[in-house]
């Protein structure tokens, strides 16, 4: 078995003074890994070396605000253009000129972005359990949940996010698991402040206008889905969209139950397999 590659710590600055904590494995091809929303950059493929064995250089970083990354210097500063440009700080940093890139939720819906306005830079696009719908109306109600959550966080930091969490959407068979998650990432946190600034920016901001805009995308692209009886908060039904919308997408989802089946997305070593085929195409 090959060894596992030595991990090189990375610290980038972007142009307003965040600083950027990641880091980087392997050689190869790059693979740019992008989180979600309160989650870290652990919270892709799961620790999963498998990319590194395959001959794949992988960089992950935090987002602004989130894991050891530091805060933005305006509670504003977490929409999707400025989530955009802190990636292309770190690919300029590293001297890529061109990088597939693997992002979940929020990290897929900044890829999207991304890949939208640098297609040149984008060999291929891995967009996992992807949630925003652009041809519906922001729902108050939903606003007002994330925003509850923000509240929760500042006020009463882990318990207090979980307290604030609805977890009656969530099946039964997955709520031990998703309330675990939830308390490790957000241990993970060290500014849960700015974690709660971007509870409340991120679902306001929009990463591209239509969902007629993905048609625009040309890089190879898989989009991997998650069924929603485990994770109904990202609807099987919009990656399908996504996967529909741009040009000859790969689109991958767990079997169907009974018994359920855990979602790829929550596989590290299942995800990167699908995202090394995805590289290998794009190569």
């Amino acid at each position: 078995m090959a060894a596992t590659p030595a991990t090189e710590e990375l610290s980038i600055r972007t142009d307003d003074g965040v600083e950027l904590s990641g880091e980087q494995r392997g050689s190869g091809p790059a693979i740019v890994l992008l989180h979600g929303l309160t989650a870290t950059r652990r919270y892709v493929v799961m620790g999963s070396r498998r990319l590194e064995r395959e001959g794949y250089r992988t960089i992950a970083y935090d987002a602004r605000g989130h894991g050891r990354s530091t805060a933005a210097p305006d509670r504003t500063g977490y929409g999707y253009e400025r989530l955009a440009r802190d990636l292309e700080a770190v690919m300029d940093t590293l001297g890529l000129r061109r990088a597939v890139l693997a992002g979940a939720s929020m990290g897929a819906h900044t890829a999207v972005h991304f890949a939208l306005s640098h297609p040149e830079r984008v060999a291929g696009l891995g967009l996992i359990t992807p949630s925003f719908e652009a041809d519906l109306p922001l729902d108050g109600t939903v606003l007002a949940g994330w925003d509850a959550l923000a509240r929760g966080l500042r006020e009463g930091g882990v318990e207090g996010f979980v307290a604030a969490y609805d977890f009656s959407e969530v099946p039964a068979a997955w709520r031990e698991t998703v309330e675990r998650v939830l308390r490790q990432r957000l241990a993970a946190q060290e500014y849960p402040s700015a974690v709660a600034d971007a509870l409340e920016v991120v679902p306001r901001s929009r990463p591209f206008g239509s969902i007629e805009d993905l048609a625009g995308i040309r890089a190879p692209t898989v989009v991997v889905a998650s069924r929603d009886e485990a994770d109904p908060g990202h609807p099987l039904a919009v990656g399908e969209r996504y996967a529909q919308t741009i040009p000859n997408a790969e689109f991958v989802v767990e079997d169907a139950g009974p018994p359920a089946s855990s979602p790829i997305a929550w596989q590290g070593g299942q995800l990167s397999k699908v995202l090394a085929e995805l590289a290998a195409r794009a190569a």
